[in-house]
């Protein structure tokens, strides 16, 4: 892979928890790959010693502190990206959230407001992000979210996720066809079960595993240096014809009934 185009990249991650979340994954394989300029954030201070540790084994990350909750916390966040670099080229925006009676009751029983708050943060914050990205991205580029197969099928335990998922793709394709014209191109990535921070929240999640590796064709799962790979080359001018899709990074698990 071309390395030089991804030098002179800038980018922000949203997401970061610790050394084995997907946006960490992202983060390492931009920076193996050149990219130095780029902005991360933490959701709180809690998670801010974990997150430091992680990013200084590559390097001096400029990190900050981000728990999106309205426009104007966003606001923020692209005001400070603006600043300090003009514009750029990237966002991963690795963000989801539902609380735990949301998560793990049926779906009849999910409230109106858990219902909303899962949209606003899981969702709607990628719409929000884009519309700043809009403005800082002159030269076009790639803004990428991260899904999974439960937007298409039912998977047990995933509760109000599956449905929440399913917007944020469709929405990933009608965002992808309003942006084309700035030359910003919009993917969802989708990992197949991977046991990070936020995975530890859906019950029997071992049982997703072990369910991934028994039935997808390569028999095993993937890491989140699999999905950093993929989040590089979707951001490289080698994918500059790509937009719009939902691409599976599962070991084939999305292919099997």
């Amino acid at each position: 892979m071309n390395t030089e185009n991804l030098s002179t990249k800038k980018g922000l991650i949203i997401g970061l928890a610790n050394d084995s979340s997907i946006a960490y994954g992202c983060l390492r394989a931009l920076y193996e790959h050149g990219c130095r300029e780029i902005i991360a954030t933490y959701q709180s201070q809690k998670a801010y010693s974990y997150v430091k540790a992680a990013c200084d084994k590559l390097g001096d990350i400029d990190l900050v502190e981000f728990n999106y909750s309205d426009e104007k916390s966003i606001e923020k966040l692209f005001d400070y990206v603006k600043e300090q670099f003009g514009k750029i080229d990237f966002i991963i925006h690795s963000m989801a959230f539902a609380d735990k009676d949301s998560l793990h009751g049926k779906i009849t029983d999910c409230t109106a407001d858990g219902f909303t708050k899962s949209i606003n943060i899981s969702c709607y914050s990628l719409i929000s992000c884009c519309r700043y990205a809009q403005k800082i991205m002159p030269d076009g580029g790639s803004i990428l979210t991260m899904t999974y197969l439960g937007a298409h099928r039912v998977i047990n335990n995933y509760g109000i996720m599956g449905p929440i998922k399913a917007c944020l793709e469709t929405t990933v394709k009608y965002l992808a066809a309003e942006l084309a014209e700035s030359n910003i191109r919009v993917f969802a990535v989708s990992p197949g079960p991977i046991a990070t921070r936020a995975a530890s929240g859906i019950n029997h999640f071992d049982d997703l595993i072990e369910h991934a590796v028994t039935n997808s064709p390569m028999k095993r799962i993937v890491s989140i240096d699999e999905v950093g790979n993929l989040s590089v080359f979707l951001i490289d001018n080698l994918s500059s014809g790509m937009t719009g899709q939902t691409i599976y990074v599962d070991a084939g698990y999305f292919l099997m009934g």
